[in-house]
């Protein structure tokens, strides 16, 4: 099996309500679960394919909690990747090459969309992100904010062990404006959950 590592900016947009239910086992806010996830790779390798600097996203749906199964799934190729780089994340996505969090996720996928290769722009700065997938995703997020006094909050969960988020486990909460896909996976969930780690690692040792 290949051995391989991602790190960098990894976030997990969902239509849950902020404090993602799924995080503590519990049903997705609406029963189903849709929306995208991602990354902006600062450092990584495939079997010496260099990931350094690589965006991608996925979108997904689930019809209930995702343990139950039948996801279905498109992943999304940044326009400057070169055919290796996608074939290497390709094999990553898709649960092939090990890694426990993409193993699993692929367990529970019964249909995936063909790739699409198109320009991903990922502009964060702090707990703030603007996110556009090719002409069809838009994402925008930023700090949870007390309702009364409108200032911004810090939430954080943090799950010890866990297979997705790295490090000590942390991820922080934040609050989609606009999460919205015109494409085959189609949704529109605004006021939705995020979870970002800035510092995330994501490779076939864990």
């Amino acid at each position: 099996m290949a051995e391989w590592r991602m790190a960098g900016t990894y976030f997990k947009s969902c239509s849950c309500d902020p404090g993602c239910p799924c995080d503590f086992m519990s049903e997705p806010t609406h029963h189903e679960c849709e929306g995208i996830l991602g990354m902006q790779v600062d450092s990584g390798n495939f079997d010496g394919v260099s990931l350094d600097g690589i965006k991608w996203a996925a979108a997904y749906h689930w019809p209930g909690p995702l343990h139950e199964g039948n996801g279905t799934v498109k992943a999304y190729f940044d326009v400057g990747m070169t055919d290796e780089q996608k074939n290497s994340l390709g094999q990553i996505l898709m649960g092939q090459a090990g890694g426990t969090w993409f193993e699993v996720i692929a367990s529970i996928v019964s249909d995936v969309k063909e790739p699409a290769v198109v320009p991903i722009d990922i502009q964060l700065s702090g707990r703030n992100g603007t996110l556009r997938i090719g002409d069809t995703i838009q994402n925008e997020f930023a700090p949870i904010k007390n309702p009364v006094t409108e200032e911004e909050e810090r939430v954080l969960v943090q799950i010890p062990g866990g297979m997705e988020y790295s490090g000590d486990g942390y991820a922080e909460v934040v609050k989609s404006s606009t999460l919205r896909s015109t494409d085959e996976i189609a949704f529109d969930r605004p006021g939705s959950h995020v979870s970002l780690v800035e510092q995330q690692e994501f490779g076939s040792h864990r």
